[in-house]
């Protein structure tokens, strides 16, 4: 009886022990099936929708719906983010764009004002020629007739050339002429000085 019981316990260690293996087998069949998949190529939208979707899964495994919640804002905030970076960066484009014209039209201004204001120093040195040309003619003259002349001309140009005379003729021309008008350009004149 003992040989009996000793032979049915070896016949069922070996019915077990060829279970384990089997099982063992088709385990290892059934994983590496499992971890060859085809390969599979993804658009980046598709790519993101798998992402999404297997993180969405992930987190209800783990449990916590607001996690999820919280993972697709996060998601969404991302996606923010990059459309208000493209906005700042067609702004910045645009005021590039913006300084060069400014750049340009403040060059184009700065040579207007060269030209203008070299039209303006052109006329003052004419004005000084006629007006030296007028102090030579006045000096020439006798200092009635340099009176005569003087007192009827604009008081601005009288007392210019009144200025550049030599001080001597200056005060015979202002002794000859009316009193009145005299004492007007002595007035300016004495402003001029100052």
């Amino acid at each position: 009886m003992r040989v009996k019981i000793i032979y049915s316990l070896s016949i069922i260690s070996m019915v077990l022990l060829a279970g384990v293996l089997y099982a063992s087998a088709t385990n290892d069949k059934k994983v590496s099936a499992k971890t060859v998949s085809p390969k599979r190529e993804y658009t980046e939208e598709e790519f993101k929708a798998a992402v999404s979707e297997e993180s969405a899964k992930m987190m209800k495994k783990a449990g916590s719906a607001h996690l999820v919640d919280f993972s697709k804002e996060l998601l969404e905030k991302e996606e923010a983010l990059k459309v208000k970076e493209l906005v700042i960066k067609k702004a910045q484009e645009e005021l590039d764009m913006n300084k060069a014209d400014f750049s340009k039209k403040l060059v184009e201004f700065q040579a207007s004002q060269k030209k203008f204001l070299g039209c303006v120093e052109e006329k003052n040195e004419k004005a000084d020629k006629r007006v030296t040309q007028m102090v030579d003619v006045i000096s020439g003259m006798k200092p009635q007739n340099a009176a005569d002349v003087l007192a009827v001309q604009d008081p601005d140009l009288s007392v210019r050339i009144l200025g550049e005379l030599d001080s001597s003729k200056a005060s015979k021309i202002f002794n000859l002429m009316d009193k009145e008008v005299s004492a007007r350009l002595q007035k300016q004149f004495l402003q001029m000085k100052k």
